[in-house]
């Protein structure tokens, strides 16, 4: 029996009972529609936290003001005022493992640039930040020293702000006010994109710390300079806890905080809890790859059974076959050639439906998802590996039949 004789035989016999086919390729369609989901699912997560880490720059910390917990109590951070800007020119100067810091507040406004005018996010900070987060400058200049200490009027805006406030146009030297006060914008931000819970973060304005102190929010300066937070940049290859214990350390003592008694302060490693967050991603692929596998398996089941049945139903017709002159081979080739065609058959519904789901979970969680070739050819040839396996056994059972006991079957 030749290839085509023996895929026409197959599909003769598959076709005969279609409801009962298509139930045994179920497990198979499942199996593979969730190997292509993992794969694409999988992948697209992995870019994304890339992305993020990468949008949010190396090795970064943040402090902030508050405690976590006092006296039993959980607070949570930003519960008070603790942290100065002092505070921030010690961490830059006096931990060796900092590579720069810079203290910031923030505050939503409204911004106007002629008859446009924005809602966005207003930072005060200092030129370090730029380092700190690895954000470079589009066009036009950072800070100058005489306008951070001299409360300039002067703003650097990001490429959302740039776009909803003057289009096309070049903002540069163009004046924007904010709450009032006008400033000049002097160089815009390079694109960033999302953070990691999928804020806009070229949606703001930066101005100077002094600036937004005393110009826009008129908090004047005062003797302490109480500040929002501390982004902090450690050294390249040094290590993050040294410098979080280091940070700490420092903070105490110009807190004079005694022993035993809680931070009024909080530090937090954004680089791993982005890296905390790819382990849950990758934990998650294995576990849909372990569910994949587990119906790819439940399906080859399914084959072998209902090849089992097809043996015992066909055994007058293999007796015939084998009186007529066919071999051992040609009957184990026909039932091996009908269960991966099933198997494949069940494949080619899977990836589809895999292809299907991956649009499904990209259009849903906004995640960009590709459905990979490979992941179609592995799929796929999996399904057809799966098909020989679990229909070897049948095959070989059918082949080993005597031609009269088979012609006496009843």
């Amino acid at each position: 029996m030749n290839l085509l004789t023996a895929l026409r035989s197959a599909w003769r016999a598959l076709t005969t009972n279609l409801l009962r086919s298509i139930l045994t390729m179920l497990g198979i369609i499942i199996g593979v529609g969730a190997v292509i989901t993992m794969i694409a699912v999988g992948s697209g997560a992995q870019k994304r936290v890339e992305e993020q880490i990468k949008g949010l720059g190396s090795n970064i910390m943040l402090v902030l003001p508050g405690a976590v917990s006092q006296g039993g109590v959980r607070l949570g951070a930003q519960t008070g005022q603790t942290l100065t800007e002092e505070d921030a020119k010690a961490i830059a100067l006096e931990v060796p493992e900092v590579q720069a810091a810079a203290p910031s507040l923030r505050t939503g406004a409204q911004v106007v640039a002629g008859n446009a005018n924005w809602s966005t996010q207003v930072f005060g900070t200092w030129s370090d930040y730029f380092e700190v987060r690895d954000w470079p400058l589009a066009e036009g200049r950072v800070f100058e020293a005489g306008e951070i200490a001299g409360s300039g009027k002067v703003a650097i805006v990001g490429q959302t702000v740039a776009e909803q406030l003057f289009g096309g146009a070049d903002p540069i030297d163009q004046t924007i006010r904010v709450r009032k006060v006008p400033l000049t914008i002097i160089g815009v931000l390079a694109r960033k994109g999302q953070n990691s819970v999928g804020q806009d973060q070229d949606d703001v304005v930066i101005v100077p710390l002094s600036t937004f102190r005393n110009r826009i929010q008129g908090m004047g300066g005062g003797r302490l300079k109480r500040i929002g937070s501390v982004t902090v940049k450690v050294r390249e290859g040094l290590s993050m806890k040294s410098a979080e214990d280091g940070i700490r350390e420092l903070l105490r003592q110009r807190h004079r905080l005694q022993v035993g008694q809680d931070d009024d302060f909080s530090i937090r490693n954004l680089t791993e809890m982005l890296a905390a967050q790819e382990e849950s991603s990758r934990v998650m692929t294995l576990l849909l790859a372990a569910v994949a596998g587990v119906s790819l398996v439940v399906g080859g089941i399914g084959i072998m059974n209902i090849m089992l049945v097809s043996v015992t139903e066909r055994t007058r017709e293999i007796g015939l076959r084998m009186a007529v002159g066919a071999r051992s081979r040609d009957i184990l080739g026909q039932f091996l050639i009908e269960a991966v065609t099933l198997s494949l058959i069940g494949g080619a519904i899977g990836v589809v439906l895999g292809a299907i789901a991956t649009w499904a979970v990209g259009a849903f969680a906004g995640w960009q998802v590709a459905l990979s070739p490979a992941a179609i050819v592995l799929a796929v040839g999996f399904s057809a590996a799966v098909g020989v396996f679990f229909g070897y056994y049948p095959a070989r059972r059918a082949a080993a039949l005597l031609p009269i006991q088979a012609l006496r079957y009843e």
